[in-house]
């Protein structure tokens, strides 16, 4: 499974085998007149070259903040990273100039948005914004550039590339806009891509060709790719490791054959079962109650204990195990597994 940063500390020197980008004990808060939003609460993961890693879990958990502060763009303020690492190659990305920051976006860590159309300028061609990778980062010329952009259409598969080059993102569908996206986003061979929601919005057939697309971009170019979804479907058919995210941190990390066939958090528990089975007829989903906590005002304890079923609290919880006064740490449950909850084992039945 994923190896936990500590557990590598090669990635610091971008020595040897090591994962290709380290997050080491990220936080991310939103500072307002009013209050502190908690967005991000110390989490950590490594991935590696040709390894798919999905972070899972609902809207509001954290997880594309945490990859906006990987890719450097976050609006500061009102954003701050108060303490974290994110190594990539050697270096800690947060203690790079800006300047620096900017040469690794695109040739080392690139990331495809959720919504293209709103991502892409309505102002300019397909073509030219593909191109401006290559003439940002490698001076080249317009006309090279738009060579290189009606190359990398035909890769990402858009149909008559070289007619289309100079339409504008309205003219494409939406899953021709993502495949622009896509496009874009490979464009200078990144050896860590990063996919925020790429499927949304999408109908069933064209996810189906995008994650195909992206498969295939990996196998190619032996990039790692990091997965933000709440898509369970698509984890199960292209993920190797999952992370789950809620209230800003990770509760559950493992293979994803591991997490979906027995998982350890009850929140991961109650996501498994509130996915349709197409085998059940007439069954009924099984929702997890209540909403996500607002992370200005994270509950005390276990951020989850109070959706959870298997709360335990006050004379019922075992001595520091309280689900609402101490919060457990993100820790070995099995081999290979590792859940933030007082009583995985017993989720388990181990």
């Amino acid at each position: 499974m994923t190896t936990l940063p500590g557990s590598a500390p090669s990635v610091r020197d971008g020595g040897g085998s090591a994962p290709i980008l380290a997050v080491e004990d990220l936080f991310v808060e939103f500072r307002t007149r009013e209050n502190v939003v908690n967005a991000v609460n110390g989490i950590s993961y490594t991935v590696s070259s040709g390894e798919t890693l999905a972070i899972l879990g609902e809207s509001g958990s954290g997880k594309s903040v945490s990859a906006q502060a990987i890719m450097g763009i976050l609006d500061t303020p009102p954003a701050q990273v108060p303490n974290g690492e994110i190594w990539f190659e050697g270096r800690n990305l947060l203690t790079l100039p800006a300047e620096e920051q900017r040469k690794v976006r695109g040739p080392g860590i690139s990331m495809i948005f959720q919504d293209a159309l709103s991502s892409l300028n309505p102002v300019y061609s397909v073509g030219f914004q593909i191109g401006e990778m290559f003439r940002a980062h490698r001076g080249l010329s317009r006309k090279e550039a738009k060579k290189h952009a009606v190359e990398l259409m035909d890769r990402v598969r858009i149909p008559a590339a070289a007619q289309r080059v100079n339409d504008y993102p309205h003219q494409f569908s939406g899953g021709m806009r993502q495949r622009v996206m896509i496009a874009m986003a490979i464009a200078l061979d990144p050896k860590i891509l990063i996919a925020d929601e790429p499927t949304t919005a999408l109908d069933v057939t064209v996810q189906a060709q995008v994650m195909d697309l992206l498969k295939d971009l990996q196998r190619e170019t032996g990039m790692g790719l990091v997965l933000i979804t709440h898509d369970l479907g698509v984890v199960n058919e292209v993920a190797d490791n999952v992370a789950v995210m809620y209230a800003g941190r990770i509760v559950e990390r493992g293979t994803v054959d591991d997490v979906f066939t027995r998982p350890a958090h009850p929140y991961t528990e109650g996501l498994m079962n509130s996915v349709p089975n197409v085998e059940v007829k007439g069954g009924r989903l099984q929702p997890i109650t209540g909403q996500p906590p607002n992370l200005s005002k994270i509950p005390s304890g276990c951020p989850f204990h109070p959706r959870c079923a298997r709360r335990r609290l006050g004379a019922e919880a075992a001595p520091g195990r309280d689900c609402a006064g101490d919060r457990p740490p993100l820790r070995l449950v099995v081999p290979g597994r590792e859940a933030a909850c007082h009583y995985s084992e017993e989720v388990l039945g181990v």
